[in-house]
C-alpha cells in the first residue's frame, strides 16, 4: 500500500504546476466551475498525500504503543480527512469520468470515510477501543481504494475490457469489497476471541453495544 501511495504521489506532482495543465485535467475541460474544480483537485491531492501515509502509520502497532503521539497524529489525520479530503472529493465527484454511476460510487466512498472518521473519534473519546479500531479500518480501507482502483484499471485494460465499463468496475468493486473485507475481519471468530481476551485483561473497555457476541462466546467457553 505504501508503494502504491508513493507511485500516486509521484504521478500527482504535475497537478501543482500552475503554468501548465496535466493531460488528465485537459480531458475534463470545459468545466462549469473550472477554478473551483482545479482548487478542489489540488486540495484533494495534497490532503491525500499526507492523510493516507499518516493513516497507515496510525494503524501500526509501533505507534499505537505511544498513546499521546497516536492521539495527536490521529487528530491531524481526522482534521485533514474531514475538512479537506472529503469535501474536495465531493466537488470532484460531480464531474467524475464515467457519469452518474461513478459519481455515486465516489460519493458513497467519501460518505463512508467521513462517517467512520466521526464514529472513530467518538468511540476513542469514550475509550471504546474495539469500535474505534473497526471504524478506522473502514477509513483506511476506503482510502486505499485510490490505490486498488488504479491497479484494477491496469489489469482490466490488459484484459481488453471496454474503458468506460472498466472504470465503473474498478471503482465499485474496491469500494464494496473493502467495506465487506473490514466487516469480515472484525467479526470473524479469530478476531472475536482476541477481542474477548483483550477485554478480560483490560477490565472491560469494550462497549456493551459492540461486544454482545464476544460476551456470549465467553460465557459459552466458560461453561
Amino acid at each position: 500500500m505504501l508503494a502504491g501511495a508513493a507511485l500516486i504521489t509521484s504521478a500527482s506532482l504535475d497537478y501543482f504546476d500552475f503554468e501548465t495543465l496535466p493531460p488528465f485535467v485537459i480531458e475534463k475541460l470545459p468545466l462549469r466551475f473550472e477554478a473551483l474544480w482545479l482548487g478542489s483537485l489540488r486540495v484533494h491531492v495534497a490532503s491525500a498525500l499526507v492523510s493516507l501515509p499518516l493513516c497507515l502509520l496510525l494503524a501500526t502497532r509501533t505507534l499505537q504503543r505511544y498513546a499521546v503521539w497516536h492521539r495527536w497524529l490521529g487528530r491531524v489525520a481526522a482534521g485533514l480527512v474531514l475538512f479537506a479530503l472529503v469535501p474536495s472529493g465531493f466537488v470532484l465527484a460531480l464531474d467524475a469520468k464515467g457519469g452518474v454511476v461513478v459519481t455515486l460510487g465516489f460519493l458513497l466512498s467519501g460518505a463512508l470515510v467521513a462517517w467512520f472518521v466521526v464514529q472513530g473519534v467518538r468511540s476513542a473519546r469514550r475509550r471504546e477501543l474495539a469500535a474505534h479500531a473497526r471504524a478506522m479500518r473502514h477509513v483506511l480501507a476506503q482510502m486505499s481504494v485510490a490505490v486498488t482502483s488504479r491497479a484494477l484499471i491496469v489489469g482490466l485494460d490488459v484484459l481488453g475490457v471496454d474503458p468506460d465499463r472498466s472504470y465503473v468496475i474498478a471503482l465499485w468493486v474496491p469500494v464494496l469489497a473493502s467495506a465487506a473485507l473490514v466487516e469480515w475481519l472484525c467479526w470473524r471468530p479469530a478476531s472475536l476471541s482476541l477481542l474477548a481476551s483483550t477485554q478480560g485483561r483490560s477490565g472491560g473497555w469494550l462497549s456493551s453495544a459492540a461486544t454482545p457476541k464476544i460476551r456470549a462466546r465467553s460465557v459459552r467457553s466458560a461453561v
